[in-house]
């Protein structure tokens, strides 16, 4: 019963993973909740995860890599890129990916493709290369690179301490760099041939890219004495040229039908260019709705810039409104217009048209991680917007970086920390807490910004640790174990790798790739056992299977790049797909050399003490 039971909250973890109904960080607890009211786990069992060294580590790194991008570390090494934009697209991809590997070995996937992201954008367009053709390498070098070392991602340093409680011994610093270095350069070069072929260009007519995304919404009103008021709405879809997708009159849609008379008090929803947002702008007689019009004398300011902001991971507008938190009174910068994913542009179509809001503004839409907001407003707030973690700039803004005397005080803390860590001098999570309280006595990274991080992943992470314990205590990962091992048959253990890594891959693609890892390794862990194999191969395997989520743009790295590289869900299958499966393959050959299959000999005595037991505190 209780196998049934654990089984059942795994696929009610799957499913709201998937639909992002509610918040990921409410999901987690959900899971946590259930298995202490089903009396799977006690309350200290399920609660033990979030107190755990590697748990706490996470979070100091974190915060430590904060203070590597206020200090501009990444962004001094990243502007020199440009230099290599004039030999050529092939050539600057290829130094910007090795550039993101490098950085990617001991700062996180998602912090380093955010500091790499408005300088791959300003170099493409200096060397006119079409930024679809450089932000997906970027994002894919950071998640290649995040796989030679331990502090490369989160997942690793998961995945290693969940070994460790399941009587494993824990991943050593460079141990998955006999495979990490060859899977990065892997990926690298198919990367650089393969991107040309099949990543999209998508230019316009004089052979450049636009430099605006193609899919810009924004809502437009009639002042009083217009002279469109009382005309046919002809006057402005046809005479102006601009693409009116229905209008809102009295909280009622209406269809933008050519000859519909205009009144006073419409809401014109337009979808079209940047180009198109700004003749909406400067025409006379129709204007863009702000919340906040800035007054006349700051839209005078030779200051006053329009630029591109996306929405990161872990942002805190990331589910919330723009009128909710306050933004263009707190920013001092008016959103024009938003740009989404395809699938939510169109649900957002129908908000915007009142069908769904009735009479509420584009400012009254929840924001999604990747949407791209088309801003304007004085240069010195933009500065506040980039170290604030709220918003990515991704046009190609000059803006000097506060705190580049301390980029090498921040560099020494951070290395220092690992260093510490690495050679057990301190336990890895008061390492991190030192160089963590250091940064911030220093100054390298502010104290109102350094906990700007993202919780959503210490919540998953402490979760799914109570989630795999589950699985362990009820025999659920055994059981799976079994059905995995009956499915194989009687073929070989590298079958059975390939099949736990193929598993572990399409988990990753709902759930987030801690918690793939956190869910499979039991699983990859058990079916070893039964067949009396070692099971760190498998382990391992597990492990740099959850990094590999290049189909879909749902990893954290590839949802920044999604809105700025204009994509769509199909290119990153079409180049995902083929690196996957190269991957995968050679990892199914080289895990087994580094790793050998062998008869598994005795376990350490932790390994017979009760899970459960192991996870608690003592």
């Amino acid at each position: 019963m209780s196998i049934a039971i654990v089984l059942g909250i795994v696929v009610v973890a799957v499913v709201l993973f998937s639909v992002e109904a509610i918040p990921l960080e409410l999901s987690s607890l959900i899971v946590v909740c259930l298995l202490v009211l089903f009396r799977i786990l006690t309350p200290d069992e399920a609660f033990a995860g979030f107190s755990n060294d590697t748990v706490i580590f996470i979070f100091t790194l974190l915060v430590m890599t904060q203070g590597l991008a206020s200090t501009g570390v990444v962004q001094l090494v990243g502007q020199r890129l440009a230099f290599f934009a004039r030999y050529g697209h092939q050539t600057f991809v290829l130094a910007m990916m090795v550039v993101v590997v490098i950085f990617s070995l001991a700062l996180s996937n998602a912090v380093t493709t955010a500091a790499f992201l408005p300088v791959a954008i300003g170099a493409a367009t200096r060397a006119k290369v079409p930024r679809s053709k450089v932000l997906l390498p970027l994002a894919y070098a950071s998640m290649v690179g995040g796989m030679i070392m331990i502090y490369g991602t989160s997942t690793n340093l998961v995945a290693s301490e969940a070994m460790q409680h399941l009587g494993l011994s824990p991943i050593g610093v460079w141990e998955m760099a006999p495979v990490g270095v060859p899977v990065a350069i892997i990926g690298v070069v198919m990367v650089v041939l393969l991107g040309p072929l099949l990543l999209p260009a998508r230019t316009g007519d004089s052979g450049l890219e636009e430099w605006t995304l193609r899919d810009f919404l924004t809502e437009a009103v009639l002042p009083e004495g217009s002279r469109y008021i009382g005309k046919p709405l002809a006057e402005i879809s046809e005479g102006l040229g601009l693409r009116v997708i229905g209008l809102v009159r009295e909280g009622q849609a209406l269809p933008a039908h050519p000859t519909l008379v205009l009144t006073g008090t419409d809401r014109l929803i337009i979808e079209g260019q940047r180009e198109d947002m700004l003749r909406v702008k400067d025409l006379r007689g129709i204007e863009i709705r702000p919340d906040l019009k800035l007054s006349d004398s700051e839209l005078r300011l030779k200051d006053t810039v329009l630029l591109e902001a996306s929405v990161p991971q872990g942002s805190p507008l990331v589910g919330r409104t723009l009128k909710e938190v306050l933004f263009a009174e707190r920013h001092g910068l008016v959103a024009l217009a938003i740009h989404r994913r395809p699938a939510i542009q169109r649900l957002t179509k129908l908000q915007m048209l009142g069908r769904l809001f009735g009479g509420q503004s584009m400012s009254a839409l929840p924001l999604s991680a990747g949407d791209v907001l088309l801003l304007r407003g004085p240069r010195s707030r933009v500065q506040e917007l980039a170290d604030g973690g709220t918003l990515v700039v991704v046009t190609d803004v000059e803006y000097q970086p506060p705190r580049y005397a301390k980029a090498a005080l921040a560099s020494l803390l951070f290395v220092g920390a690992l260093t510490a860590g690495t050679l057990d001098v301190l336990p890895l999570s008061v390492a991190g807490l030192v160089g963590m309280i250091l940064m911030i006595a220093t100054g390298c990274v502010d104290s109102r910004l350094a906990f700007r991080v993202d919780w959503r992943v210490v919540l998953l992470i402490g979760s799914m640790f109570a989630l795999g314990v589950a699985m362990e205590k009820s025999g659920a990962g055994m059981f799976l174990g079994q059905q995995v091992i009956d499915l194989v048959g009687g073929g070989s253990p590298r079958m059975l790798l390939m099949l736990l890594m193929t598993l572990t891959i399409i988990l990753s693609a709902p759930m987030s790739n801690q918690a793939a890892a956190l869910v499979m390794l039991p699983v990859a862990i058990n079916a070893a056992n039964q067949l009396g194999l070692d099971p760190r191969p498998f382990a391992i395997g597990v492990t740099v299977a959850a990094s590999c989520s290049f189909i879909t743009p749902l990893e954290p790295s590839c949802v920044m790049v999604y809105g700025p590289g204009h994509y769509r869900f199909s290119d990153f299958f079409r180049l995902g797909t083929p690196l996957t499966v190269v991957l995968v393959a050679f990892l199914v050959a080289a895990v087994p050399i580094v790793w050998p299959f062998q008869k598994a000999g005795p376990g350490p005595a932790r390994a017979r003490e009760p899970v459960s037991e192991r996870m608690v505190p003592r």
